[in-house]
């Protein structure tokens, strides 16, 4: 999948390159809206030159006003009579003679109207007069005729001036929004104790129905259902807010600035003018907000980092931005249909170079939009990967050769380049990390532990997490995200979970399931780390709620902040971790024991207590039990008093004793043995059995904070999309303490 990657960016320069010119905009400053409103009116009014063959028609040659004195004379006196005199006029006639490789000057075309004041008749005063033939005299012009091709020209040919300007807008309102979220999200870091003032009842109810909640009842991480097919993930609501306000200024700008001139000399309906400049527009806004599309899809996004949002949010809005795109390339595909058919052009001008390509963009575009759907993404996602980036290529290079003659493929240069960038930093990420041999262990039947050497310059982040591929010939290409921890030594390894469902976890699975102790070790490369710790570190109290496997990055955070803080430190930190069965502790013993000698205050839930699958496994994980002390032991074989140590830390390979317990002890379960040896080990962990209300868990722990509070989160969607429904219920319940949300779970698949 990397190397079809690369190809495809390649591909897009490959195509881009063999047919594009790379044409320069030029432009239709006010200066060339008059020469073409000019040279239109003289058009119909008169011949100056004989006529030649052309693309449309016999008609004068383009040269025809810079060297016959009579046309440069009525030219001039165009000029004169629509008051637009002066350099920035002038400039553009005498620039664009050069071109024919004639030189004119300023002084001559003043001149060119002295002639015309002089001279100039009106086409009836001509005797013989005839439209295709050439004049000798400089020709008078209809003043209101001359004013009614300059209104039309401003009107045609500043759509494309202003559309720049409106493309340039719609990137300014992403501007502006990314501002705005850097100054709010940095703030949270730099200055917690002014942002800790803001708790009153504007701020609170702002935060509480527009920043914090999901856009409809609590899914965000959740899919929001839709006759299965058609299931969708739908933005927080701030996400959404921001993405339709995007589409009303899209609405705006494709609308608005645009009118039809009555009695137009340049189209001859109304719905032909409005259907050309509605196209040019679509078109042109299109081609200025690409890169940005291109830039919110990046991984190595910088905007992630000024604004302290993730990768799943810039995802959100990479996909909608990505569908407004494709409504106005239909907008624009479709208006410039009806127009070629109504000037009986289409079998002509659909034959062109541009046009065709522009066509295979928008069938590109149409086969994203469709195998985009969540469903198909979760159902074949290395296949809508693979096809996804195909398509990609072919729009991004088809809209370049479609608008290389127009002077507007440098937004696409633009757009290639970030994606190029892009890849070439995740390469670079890989290349750095290296190739090492990682230690696969799969346990308690439901997770594979990943012990990867790190080299001593890679940084790793709390809280972060890395793409991993696993070079094995069946899935080398495939790049997935986990969070990580570090080993509790020297820091010297990281240590990845992965749950197993499907594709490369599950074909994992199956491979160690052959081998002995079901580990083994197989070559990995890694692209990270990404992300970035969340502002917990500034609160008063920081909560942490984990369920099952979304236990690493929460862990590594939590674990960071108890590390770095001084022994004197006031902030409280608390963990709770909600699991289905004590066999999850399995596979998160040592980073469980670890907690032994912190501050961090954890609590396990285990919601089926019932449920002792793969318990056994735990002979494995404390193979040697042996008692310190036992102060009695009842005839029934009940354990009053214990105290148990590990007398063998290799958690990996199979030992040949079980756990050793009193003779007399034999009627006791073992599974029960095995829940009473964890509880022992992991005395300074609260275990509760059965499922925790999340919404009394954020009431109590707000009400026991002695100040700010945070909450962060990573586990199944449904937990953390509740979560966030209790905090952002709960925030005009605290009591002037400032509650902040934090969710490290990404859903973007």
């Amino acid at each position: 999948m990397v190397g079809a990657k690369v190809l495809a960016v390649i591909a897009v320069c490959l195509v881009g390159l063999s047919e594009a010119r790379g044409h320069k905009y030029s432009g239709y400053p006010i200066g060339k809206r008059t020469y073409n409103a000019c040279s239109g009116v003289m058009r119909v009014t008169a011949s100056f030159c004989p006529q030649v063959k052309g693309h449309r028609g016999s008609m004068q040659p383009p040269d025809c006003v810079c060297k016959n004195p009579n046309a440069m004379a009525t030219m001039a006196g165009c000029y004169y009579v629509l008051g637009r005199t002066g350099d920035k006029y002038f400039d553009v006639y005498i620039e664009n003679c050069k071109e024919y490789n004639v030189t004119i000057t300023k002084h001559q075309i003043e001149g060119a109207y002295e002639n015309y004041t002089k001279h100039a008749e009106l086409p009836t005063d001509i005797e013989g007069f005839n439209l295709t033939k050439p004049v000798d005299v400089p020709v008078k012009l209809n003043t209101s005729y001359a004013h009614l091709y300059a209104d039309a020209y401003d009107v045609f040919l500043g759509n494309y001036e202003n559309s720049l300007y409106y493309g340039a807008g719609a990137l300014g309102y992403w501007l502006a929004v990314f501002l705005i979220a850097a100054v709010v999200n940095w703030s949270k870091v730099l200055f917690p104790g002014l942002v800790g003032q803001f708790t009153g009842p504007v701020s609170n109810m702002w935060r509480k129905y527009i920043t914090l909640p999901a856009a409809i009842r609590r899914r965000k991480t959740n899919e929001q259902k839709l006759l299965y097919v058609f299931d969708l993930l739908v933005p927080s609501r701030l996400e959404s807010l921001i993405i339709f306000l995007f589409a009303c200024l899209l609405i705006g700008v494709c609308a608005g600035g645009i009118h039809y001139i009555d009695n137009d000399p340049i189209f001859t309906t109304k719905s032909s003018a409005l259907l050309r400049y509605t196209a040019d527009k679509t078109g042109i806004v299109v081609s200025c907000i690409m890169p940005l599309l291109i830039l919110f899809a990046g991984r190595n996004n910088f905007l992630q980092w000024l604004t302290r949002w993730d990768f799943a949010t810039f995802i959100a809005f990479h996909r909608w931005v990505a569908r407004y795109v494709f409504i106005m390339v239909l907008i624009h595909a479709c208006c410039f249909t009806a127009t070629f058919v109504q000037y009986h052009d289409y079998a002509s001008e659909i034959a062109e170079t541009y046009v065709v390509w522009g066509t295979i963009a928008t069938v590109a575009g149409g086969i994203i939009m469709f195998q985009g759907m969540l469903f198909l993404r979760r159902a074949w996602y290395e296949i809508f990967l693979l096809i996804h980036i195909i398509m990609a290529a072919l729009f991004i290079g088809g809209a370049w050769i479609h608008v290389d003659d127009l002077g507007y493929v440098y937004f696409y240069y633009a757009t290639v380049a970030v994606w190029v960038f892009d890849r070439v930093v995740r390469l670079g990420r890989i290349a750095v990390f290296g190739f090492p041999k990682s230690e696969v262990i799969l346990l308690a039947d439901e997770t594979l532990k990943v012990v990867i050497p790190k080299p001593p310059y890679w940084k790793s982040i709390p809280g972060g997490h890395a793409f991993i591929h696993f070079l094995r010939p069946s899935c080398f290409w495939q790049s997935h995200p986990f969070t990580f921890t570090e080993t509790s030594d020297n820091g010297s390894k990281i240590v990845l979970y992965c749950k197993v469902k499907g594709g490369v976890t599950h074909g994992l699975y199956q491979y160690l399931a052959k081998h002995p102790g079901r580990t083994t070790n197989i070559r990995v490369a890694l692209e990270g780390p990404y992300g970035e710790p969340t502002a917990a570190k500034r609160y008063s109290t920081a909560v942490f709620v984990a369920g099952g496997n979304g236990i690493p990055g929460i862990y590594s955070e939590v674990y960071d902040l108890a590390r770095r803080s001084p022994d004197n430190s006031k902030q409280v930190l608390k963990l709770f971790w909600i699991v289905r069965e004590y066999r999850s502790l399995y596979w998160f013993y040592e980073e469980l024991l670890a907690l032994k000698n912190t501050r961090i205050q954890a609590t396990v839930f285990i919601t089926k207590p019932s449920s002792h699958a793969y318990i056994e496994d735990f002979n494995n994980r404390i193979p040697y039990i042996k008692a310190d002390s036992v102060s009695s032991s009842g005839p029934d074989g009940e354990i009053v008093e214990t105290n148990y140590e590990i007398a063998e830390k290799d958690s990996y390979k199979k030992k040949e004793k079980d756990l050793s317990f009193d003779e007399d002890a034999d009627e006791v379960d073992d599974k029960s043995k095995i829940i009473h040896i964890i509880k022992s080990e992991l005395s300074h962990i609260t275990f509760q059995e059965g499922r925790p209300s999340v919404e009394t868990m954020v009431e109590e722990e707000i009400k026991e904070s002695n100040g700010s509070i945070a909450f962060v989160t990573c586990g199944h969607p449904v937990m953390v999309d509740d979560l966030r429904y209790a905090v952002a219920h709960n925030l005009d319940k605290a009591d002037g303490k400032r509650v902040e949300f934090y969710e490290q779970l990404q859903v973007w698949a």
